[in-house]
């Protein structure tokens, strides 16, 4: 079975369902800069419209990019702490429609 929301998958195969801020903080603080040098997040499903990723920096830190095609949003920073990462992203997954959650809607009330 699947991952409900979403999946990360890192360069050196580890693959976590839906994952928690927790396991993103520890996947992004398991890459390097030889043979795990990124994970990707995304919606478990055939072409998702959505993903983001976390890459390892030459210089130092990690490339941060968020993509949702549905919400026409395309964001690239240079982030060097591994938990403000996990946090940010965990927020950021909430707020994306996800399959099998119902659409989330904002009221200007």
């Amino acid at each position: 079975m699947g991952a409900e929301y979403y999946r990360a998958d890192s360069e050196s195969g580890d693959h976590i369902e839906d994952p928690s801020e927790d396991a993103l903080f520890m996947l992004i603080n398991d890459l390097n800069d030889t043979d795990n040098t990124f994970v990707v997040v995304q919606p478990d499903e055939d072409d998702p419209a959505w993903f983001t990723s976390v890459a390892v920096l030459d210089e130092g830190g990690y490339e941060v990019v968020r993509r949702d095609t549905t919400r026409r949003e395309h964001d690239v920073a240079t982030e060097t702490g591994i938990d403000q990462i996990a946090r940010d992203l965990t927020i950021w997954m909430a707020a994306r429609d996800l399959p099998g959650r119902p659409t989330q809607h904002t009221s200007n009330f």
